[in-house]
């Protein structure tokens, strides 16, 4: 019997393969209880092009000045800046088309909040 952990990581692979096909760079997401990781990766993995998380030292001082998020990572209005910034630096890397890696979470919430900030700042995927 697979644990938690085991399904979202077996989920994450079969993604991982579709998208391997594509041939494009993808953003994925990681998410913890206190904090969200983006990050874009090159199309042949071996490079990451842009990376962005609530983590980062600017993005906790925006934070702390949102009423919304009261300094905290681990909420919907912090993974929608995350979004906003992961594509503005994928942008200025020159990546304007991804795939979307949700790595094995389920689209809903912060994820999701995320992704469609991040489509929003005008990354296509």
């Amino acid at each position: 019997m697979l644990n938690k952990r085991e399904q979202r990581l077996r989920r994450s692979r079969q993604t991982r393969a579709r998208i391997t096909v594509k041939r494009v760079p993808r953003l994925t997401v990681y998410r913890t209880n206190l904090h969200i990781y983006a990050s874009v990766i090159s199309d042949d993995g071996a490079k990451v092009i842009a990376s962005a998380s609530t983590v980062e030292k600017d993005l906790r001082k925006e934070l702390a000045g949102d009423a919304k998020a009261t300094g905290k990572g681990g909420n919907v209005s912090a993974a929608a800046m995350v979004g906003k910034r992961i594509a503005e630096k994928a942008k200025a890397a020159g990546v304007e088309k991804v795939a979307f890696d949700r790595a094995g979470f389920a689209y809903h919430g912060r994820v999701k909040a995320l992704a469609e900030a991040a489509r929003e700042a005008g990354l296509q995927f």
